[in-house]
């Protein structure tokens, strides 16, 4: 698809169908996404109540959290954090009954149902860049806060893993920019960096600042 442009000064360039019905469907999902309306809303029940069944531990994760702790933000698809032997029972109990796999190389399921990945992350490895590093994803059943409806980490914890991704994988500093508004949304102080993982800290303390609008504090 190209992008219109000008090729003169007396030359009009008009907007592609395309472009305009992407516009209305982006602004119908998400009034519906931040109703709690959308496909992926159902699909995180979906998910989470086959989870509770089966008694596996999980933290939701993702942009899902993100709105959890006041960041507003949609998202078409749901992120869990469980172990290698929660997916494996996940999947055991739920492939071709409700859920999916999804491609080859993927980790994760797809509801059909609602036409929603579902993507994983496992406890025990690596944000961001996968590499080894001070911060790594924890075990849910250790971790992560029951509520009535769902589990996810403490605001400290998902704080430090964004950290972690958005420093060492230049394709994740969306995660560096989340913090910020986490920041701002719960108007946290500088003190929790004593929270963080020393490797962490004087990230935190810059994005702090910086979500301060530049003049500390």
């Amino acid at each position: 698809m190209s992008i219109p442009r000008s090729l003169s000064p007396d030359a009009k360039a008009s907007l592609e169908g395309e472009i305009e019905t992407r516009l209305i469907e982006g602004a119908r999902f998400t009034a519906d996404f931040h109703m709690g309306e959308s496909n992926v809303h159902r699909t995180l029940d979906k998910l989470v109540a086959r989870l509770g069944a089966l008694d596996i531990p999980y933290a939701v994760v993702g942009a899902l959290a993100l709105n959890a702790y006041g960041y507003l933000r949609a998202t078409v698809d749901v992120n869990v954090l469980l172990t290698e032997a929660g997916l494996a029972r996940l999947e055991e109990a739920c492939l071709g009954r409700g859920f999916v796999e999804k491609p080859p190389g993927s980790r994760g399921l797809r509801d059909p149902e609602n036409e929603v990945d579902i993507d994983v992350v496992i406890a025990g490895e690596y944000p961001g860049d996968g590499r080894e590093k001070p911060v790594s994803f924890p075990d849910p059943a250790r971790a992560a806060l029951a509520g009535e409806r769902f589990a996810l980490l403490p605001l400290a914890k998902l704080i430090e893993l964004k950290l972690a991704s958005g420093m060492t994988a230049p394709h994740r500093l969306r995660d560096l920019a989340d913090v910020i508004e986490l920041v701002r949304a719960n108007g946290l102080e500088r003190e929790l960096a004593d929270q963080l993982d020393p490797s962490v800290r004087e990230k935190y303390l810059e994005l702090w600042t910086a979500a301060q609008g530049g003049g500390g504090g």
